[in-house]
C-alpha cells in the first residue's frame, strides 16, 4: 500500500516538474495581461493545455510501468507451466486476428476476478489478469475476457480516453481561472494583480468543474465497454462472452486494482443513482443484455 502511494506521488511530481519547464521552455510565466488587470487568455490557455493534455499524455506514456509497479504485475517471457503457455498462445492469435502487435502478457496476484490492458500504442501494449481470474474461470471464459481486453488496445481506447481527458483537464483548468479572476475583481474589488480570493476560489470552482466534467470521462469509460464487448463477441464468440460476464455477476467483489487503473479493468464497482454518474463500467446485467441482442 505505502508503495503505491509513494510511487503515485513520485511520479506526479515528476509530471509536474516536466510540464512546469515545457511552460518556461514556451515562455509562460504569468496569466495576467501586461497591465496586470485582466487575464491574459492566449497564455491561459497554453497553460490550461500544457497542464491539461501534459499529464493526461504523460500518463499514458508510462501507463505500462506504472501498471506493473502498482499491481506487482509480472510478465511471462518464458512460459514455466501450461497456464501461462495457454495465456501467450491466447493473446497471441487474438491479437492477430485483431491486427495488433503482440501484447506483453502478465499475471498479478489478486484475490478479485479481473484483468485490465493498457499502453500508448496498439502494437505495443500490455495484458494482465488476476491470479482469481485464472483461479475463478474456464478456459473459454478466460479468452473471452482476454478478447476484451485486445479489443480495448485494438479500438484504441486508452488514447482516445486520455485525449477526453486532456480537453475536460484543459476546459476545467481555463474555467476554474476565468471564475476566480471575476471573483477577486468583481467581489473583493482586487483592481491589479490577484489576491487570495483569486486563488482560493480558482482551487474551489477546479475541485467543483473537475467532479462535473469527469462525468463525461465516466460515460465514454462505460461506452467503450460495450463496444470491447461486442468486439470480444467478435473475437472469442458472443457465447464465451456472455458466460464470461456472468461468471463476473456472480462473483462481484470490490476490484483490486488501483484507482489509476480501474478504467482499464474488465469489471468495475457497483452503484446506482447518482453515482451511476462515476462508474468506469456499466452494470453487467446491461452489458450482458446488450450481447444478447446481438
Amino acid at each position: 500500500m505505502f508503495k503505491r502511494v509513494g510511487l503515485f506521488i513520485i511520479t506526479n511530481l515528476a509530471i509536474v516538474l516536466v510540464l512546469s519547464i515545457v511552460l518556461n521552455l514556451l515562455g509562460v510565466g504569468r496569466l495576467l495581461d501586461e497591465s496586470g488587470v485582466g487575464l491574459d487568455m492566449r497564455n491561459l490557455i497554453i497553460f490550461a493545455a500544457v497542464f491539461g493534455f501534459g499529464g493526461s499524455f504523460i500518463s499514458l506514456l508510462i501507463s505500462k510501468w506504472t501498471a506493473k509497479r502498482m499491481t506487482g504485475a509480472q510478465v511471462i517471457t518464458s512460459p514455466r507451466n501450461d497456464t501461462e503457455a495457454w495465456l501467450l498462445t491466447t493473446v497471441r492469435n487474438q491479437a492477430q486476428m485483431a491486427g495488433i502487435g503482440m501484447p506483453e502478457v502478465a499475471i498479478y496476484d489478486a484475490p478479485d476476478v479481473n484483468a485490465f490492458a493498457t499502453g500508448a500504442r496498439r502494437n505495443n501494449a500490455l495484458v494482465a489478469v488476476s491470479t482469481g481470474l485464472l483461479r475463478s474461470m474456464s478456459r473459454s471464459e478466460a479468452e473471452a475476457v482476454l478478447a476484451h481486453e485486445i479489443s480495448h488496445v485494438a479500438n484504441g481506447d486508452m488514447i482516445t480516453l486520455a485525449l477526453i481527458q486532456g480537453v475536460v483537464n484543459t476546459f476545467v483548468i481555463v474555467a476554474s481561472r476565468v471564475v476566480g479572476h471575476l471573483v477577486d475583481r468583481v467581489v473583493f474589488k482586487t483592481e491589479r494583480g490577484h489576491g487570495p480570493a483569486f486563488y482560493i476560489t480558482s482551487i474551489m470552482a477546479q475541485m467543483v468543474f473537475g467532479i462535473l466534467a469527469s462525468t463525461i470521462v465516466f460515460w465514454f469509460s462505460r461506452q467503450r465497454e460495450f463496444r470491447a464487448d461486442a468486439s470480444a463477441a467478435n473475437l472469442a464468440g458472443r457465447e464465451k462472452m456472455i458466460a464470461a460476464l456472468e461468471k463476473l455477476r456472480l462473483n462481484v467483489s470490490q476490484p483490486h486494482l488501483p484507482d489509476q487503473m480501474a478504467a482499464f479493468g474488465i469489471s468495475g464497482g457497483v452503484g446506482s443513482g447518482l453515482k451511476r454518474l462515476f462508474m468506469t463500467h456499466p452494470p453487467l446485467e446491461e452489458r450482458i443484455a446488450a450481447l444478447q441482442r446481438r
